[in-house]
């Protein structure tokens, strides 16, 4: 496995236009002015004491709640919002980026409803977001899945190798583009370059899910992005280790040899799913954000170093493991994301889920994700966590599994069923709720994904296997579980097609 720096590009040299943030600047203009407001949204911006909203959220925010389409900040030629996108565009290396409101999720979307114009079929990892799935279901493409390696131990999906990906192509002569995810939600990074190799050798585009990897490229010690090594359009989900605000995220575009061809395609696509109402608080967010990444060099590196402070003092401290500590076992993971420290904690005598429950209810600490054997904590670009108070938590933790005696145990992925239908065919076809013991060997209508991290463990069109109804059962049940599309909050139900 290569390290962090020696896949990163020179990092972005901040210059005075990257500096700036012209959309939220422009917003904060606006704002300071003294209008009378007689538009949506309803609040009209009104900060008198006691309002609701000013008492929820401050004055400030109400005030730069603008609509769309208002001259001086995306209405007219050369915008502030127009050169915000541009410097989104230069800082990720893009020949064009979009803004999205509505998450990741919206640009996945918008790349999965462009495919059918390409190809008959989307070569697909198997372990992408449910969100590429919906898009699926939207565009109505055959997928052809990519399997890809898992661990067994720990009982997760990391990614795909560049020969597994052309293997797969060579079968489907009519394959519209390659998507695959990277990083993994455990920080695994795939070589990129590689598959975009031989994807590109075979005359169709690459797609990447880059949701967790926004960041990449902006520091020596991160990673490369994933345009920078091929990638032909990438969503990055920048509220997640960007720091832009929730819900906010971006689509770029690569400049290589199907931009031409793809750039008007994604632009129908978009207006079909960009909300007409985009919030102007998201938007200035990504172009703050942008801003921050581009121009954060010593801070960005103080937020590796203080994720690579909790890992040290995990592995000196002997009681839980690194999980990216054997990411070396697997080919198809090419670096490790610093930002995101995987901790197995059942080798510390206690499960992810139950870790995870008692760092919220007793200590107040949120991290990102728990699964049977680990939680998964991140460390913003940028941010400054309170590294020491994290570490005492975690290691004051009680050991129930020893006394139970089953350290040993491990909740493992379930192998997908038989693929009968095409996500669309299943989700639009007549359907009925069955008790989930009656769902085993039938189509499922639905996605069913454990979440977070939402990689879905059924898809519409596939069969329903006795294996994967025990682990989203099981997943459901432990503490802070949640299967995203299921029926009913302990899957005792599921959705089937009506045969």
């Amino acid at each position: 496995m290569n390290s962090p720096s020696s896949l990163a590009p020179r990092p972005l040299t901040a210059g005075t236009h990257q500096d700036r943030a012209p959309y939220a600047e422009a917003l904060r203009a606006h704002a300071d002015r003294s209008w009378v407001r007689l538009n949506v949204p309803g609040h009209a911006a009104e900060a008198t004491p006691g309002h609701p909203l000013v008492e929820a959220f401050g004055p400030g925010v109400l005030r730069m709640d603008f609509p769309p389409l208002l001259e001086g900040l995306d209405l007219g030629s050369d915008t502030p919002m127009d050169q915000a996108t541009s410097l989104a565009a230069e800082a990720w290396g893009a020949r064009r980026t979009w803004f999205l409101t509505n998450g990741a999720s919206q640009g996945n979307q918008i790349a999965s409803l462009i495919t059918p114009m390409l190809g008959r079929t989307l070569i697909v990892q198997r372990s992408v977001h449910s969100s590429v799935i919906d898009g699926l279901v939207l565009s109505g493409l055959k997928a052809a899945f990519v399997q890809p390696s898992l661990d067994a131990v720990q009982g997760i999906a990391h990614g795909v190798t560049a020969e597994a990906v052309a293997e797969t192509i060579a079968r489907h002569p009519d394959a519209a583009a390659v998507y695959v995810v990277s990083p993994s939600y455990f920080g695994a990074v795939a070589d990129i370059r590689a598959i975009a190799d031989v994807t590109h050798a075979s005359g169709i585009p690459l797609i990447v899910d880059e949701a967790w990897g926004s960041h990449f490229g902006f520091h020596p010690d991160l990673p490369a992005g994933a345009l920078s090594q091929g990638a032909d359009l990438v969503t990055s989900s920048t509220h997640k280790l960007g720091g832009s605000l929730t819900q906010s995220a971006m689509l770029h575009l690569g400049d290589g040899p199907f931009a031409d061809r793809l750039e008007p395609l994604i632009d129908r696509a978009f207006r079909l799913v960009q909300s007409t109402s985009a919030s102007a608080l998201l938007i200035a967010s990504l172009d703050i954000a942008r801003r921050n990444l581009a121009s954060g060099h010593d801070a960005i590196g103080a937020s590796v170093e203080a994720a690579d402070r909790i890992r040290h003092v995990v592995r000196r401290m002997g009681r839980h493991e690194v999980v990216s500590d054997g990411f070396g076992r697997f080919p198809d993971i090419a670096a490790a994301d610093p930002l995101r420290v995987a901790i197995d904690t059942r080798a510390g005598g206690i499960s992810g889920h139950e870790a995870r429950q008692r760092l919220f209810r007793d200590h107040q600490i949120m991290v990102e994700v728990s699964t049977e054997s680990a939680i998964v904590a991140v460390v913003g670009a940028g941010s400054a966590p309170d590294t020491e108070r994290f570490l005492e938590a975690l290691h004051t933790l009680p050991r129930p599994l020893d006394d139970q005696l089953d350290r040993g145990l491990r909740l493992s992925l379930p192998t997908p069923g038989e693929a009968v239908l095409t996500a669309r065919e299943a989700f639009m076809s007549p359907g009925r709720v069955v008790p989930a013991v009656e769902a085993v060997g039938r189509v499922s209508a639905d996605t069913l994904a454990a979440y977070p991290p939402g990689i879905p463990n059924v898809l519409p069109g596939e069969v329903i296997t006795s294996e994967t109804v025990r682990f989203l059962q099981l997943t459901a049940a432990a503490p802070n579980g949640h299967v995203r599309g299921a029926v009913d909050p302990t899957v005792a139900h599921l959705r089937v097609v009506d045969a």
